[in-house]
């Protein structure tokens, strides 16, 4: 764990090593081409034959898809109390996103030319969900509901089944979500069959979704022939505290990211070396009972920090610098630094906001920009599953007004059949 101050002569050089994260994508790049080729020229034979070989599961085709008499015996078999949390978190993160929906625009200008926009949703969206080990219900959640709010008219989930396991939570939040078209293979082929579609499963237009380090590589190869929410990084949060804050609640909160993976980035800035240091030793304490320990101790030990800072201006400036996928103002009155932010995927205002909070529950949603790329980048939203189509009606008026001024800029660009098309028009009238 890195313990850096602005005070120090060579801060900047140092926070720009403690960013840098390699995610060593290139390593895969070639095995996920030949994946990719094989699923497009081979169809449900490659899908088949790579799910037998990585998840240890000998399907048929007809066996690709999950029934509804599996989605039923998994809601079924979901304690009460786990459904419950799942209906509270799908009805949030509906009403949220519901509140998202843009509205087009028209108008008619001074030389009476109709202008406007419309928004429609795409026709088909793939949705990755991780299986095994890193099986998130709450992914699925905050993946689907966006994409039926906006208006998709088929959605299609992909999740492996290593060892033929389903998680039954994920099929019940599915089912929360409104999904019914389910596929139990995963990886870069179940990637590449979404892309370029197979006989069992049909091709989609865009694809989002968590995955590992081959399904990112199969995103961004495929990315072209479909849309795709992002190539994401590890998780990340860098916490602002003031010396009000409870130690063990700041190190829980720096321990909720690092438990993500070994990769994953948590960092404290704080003008309190008094809150560091108590920081510091609650974070030890914490891992000796976790039962994450050994991923949050990595992730901690490898990318983990304390940034002692001496005023809020430079916290302000430092969050701005990282653009962190999570990041939370710990303070009495967050409000003001809040205003000072420019670059963040989701801000969490105040000490009893803790970002696991928005992971479930909250209702915006949990898949946001890393690695910085919060400064060009937003989280996922119903703007992800729709498009904008604009419009436009030059009535007989508005184009003797304008037309010779379109003419004059296509002659000077050299386009005389874009010039002609227009001064056929005006001879006429």
């Amino acid at each position: 764990m890195m313990r850096l101050s602005t005070a120090q002569p060579d801060f900047a050089a140092a926070l720009a090593r403690l960013l840098t994260r390699a995610q060593g994508l290139a390593e895969v790049s070639a095995q996920v081409r030949e994946i990719i080729a094989r699923v497009r020229a081979e169809g449900d034979e490659a899908l088949l034959g790579y799910t037998a070989r990585f998840d240890r599961q000998r399907l048929t085709a007809a066996e690709l898809r999950v029934t509804r008499a599996e989605m039923d015996a998994a809601e079924a078999a979901t304690p009460p109390r786990l459904r419950e949390a799942l209906a509270v978190a799908a009805r949030r993160i509906e009403a949220f996103h519901r509140a998202q929906l843009p509205r087009g625009i028209e108008y008619t200008d001074e030389a009476g030319v109709v202008c406007g926009m419309r928004w429609g949703a795409l026709d088909a969206v793939g949705l990755y969900v991780p299986g095994g080990k890193a099986a998130y219900p709450s992914s699925v959640l905050m993946n689907a509901i966006p994409a039926r709010v906006a208006g998709v008219g088929r959605i299609a989930m992909v999740v492996p089944a290593p060892d033929g396991v389903l998680n039954p939570l994920v099929l019940a939040a599915a089912k929360a979500a409104g999904l019914d078209e389910i596929y139990r293979v995963g990886g870069a082929q179940a990637v590449a069959a979404l892309a370029y579609g197979t006989a069992s499963i049909a091709r989609v237009d865009r694809i989002v979704g968590p995955g590992n380090a081959y399904v990112a590589e199969a995103k961004r190869q495929v990315f072209g022939q479909v849309g795709i929410d992002s190539i994401a990084g590890p998780s990340e949060v860098l916490i602002i505290a003031d010396d009000g804050n409870d130690p063990d609640r700041v190190a829980m909160d720096l321990l909720a990211q690092a438990e993500h993976d070994e990769d994953a980035q948590s960092i404290l800035v704080t003008p309190s070396g008094r809150l560091a240091a108590r920081v510091e030793t609650a974070v030890a304490a914490a891992l000796t009972a976790l039962p994450r320990r050994e991923i949050a101790g990595a992730s901690w030990e490898r990318h983990g920090a304390i940034i002692l800072v001496q005023g809020w201006d430079e916290a302000a400036a430092i969050a701005n610098q990282v653009a962190p996928e999570h990041l939370q103002l710990m303070l009495a009155e967050p409000w003001p630094l809040f205003a000072k932010i420019r670059h963040a995927g989701a801000v969490f205002l105040g000490r009893d906001t803790p970002e696991a909070m928005g992971d479930y529950i909250i209702g915006p949603n949990h898949v946001l920009p890393t690695s910085g790329t919060a400064r060009f980048a937003s989280g996922l939203s119903v703007y992800d599953f729709m498009k904008r189509t604009t419009y436009a009606e030059a009535p007989g008026a508005a184009l003797a007004a304008l037309g010779p001024h379109a003419v004059a800029l296509a002659e000077a660009e050299g386009l005389t059949a874009h010039a002609a098309s227009i001064a056929l028009r005006l001879a006429k009238d």
